[in-house]
């Protein structure tokens, strides 16, 4: 079985995300692409027999979306990081955005307020392919409230791990902005791109 392989990322010194929230997080990561390849091997075990092991299978079979989307979403969101701070263009994500929502500060702010949302999860940015058009929200954790048939194009992880050596739990906004001002937004361009 072909293995999934924890990606690198060329992330820098960022301004209010240090270092050694960066090297526990990247920690994190790699264990979900760990974790993803090892349920996959126990799902073709117990398969073997499923009627015998429909339990067992299930459950491990509820347990794959969440590692693989831990996986997934943190690929997009360490990308987003890496190669020092890009501002985004007057191209055609900044158009899609202001098409979307008015104007980018309009979206920026809703955003920001979904990323403070009680709990954990994932503030995304999503591209619809059907509609063709951009959708942000809210998911649980990381697997429950993906948006079926859209593209992840931003995603801002508003699990503890993502800011708790920079900033206890009552100050996540301040981790909020720093996430922007560290943004490559090339990145999320190119993501854009290639969802159309």
């Amino acid at each position: 079985m072909k293995k999934f392989e924890e990606m690198k990322f060329n992330i820098g010194a960022l301004k209010g995300i240090s270092a050694k929230n960066i090297e526990e997080h990247l920690k994190l990561y790699v264990g979900y692409v760990k974790h993803t390849n090892l349920i996959l091997e126990k799902i073709d075990e117990l398969a073997q027999d499923a009627e015998k092991n429909a339990y067992a299978l299930g459950e491990v079979q509820r347990r794959f979306g969440f590692e693989y989307n831990g996986m997934r979403n943190h690929e997009v969101y360490f990308e987003s990081l890496s190669s020092g701070v890009k501002n985004l263009t007057d191209g055609a994500l900044k158009k899609a955005i202001e098409a979307e929502w008015g104007a980018f500060e309009k979206w920026l702010n809703r955003f920001k307020a979904i990323a403070l949302t009680r709990g954990i999860g994932w503030a995304m940015l999503y591209y619809d392919r059907k509609e063709k058009r951009l959708l942000s929200t809210w998911v649980d954790e990381q697997h429950l409230g993906q948006l079926q048939d859209c593209t992840l194009i931003l995603g801002l992880d508003m699990w503890e791990h993502a800011f708790v050596y920079d900033y206890p739990i009552s100050e996540k906004k301040k981790y909020v902005e720093a996430f922007f001002e560290n943004l490559n937004w090339e990145v999320v361009e190119e993501n854009f791109k290639k969802a159309q």
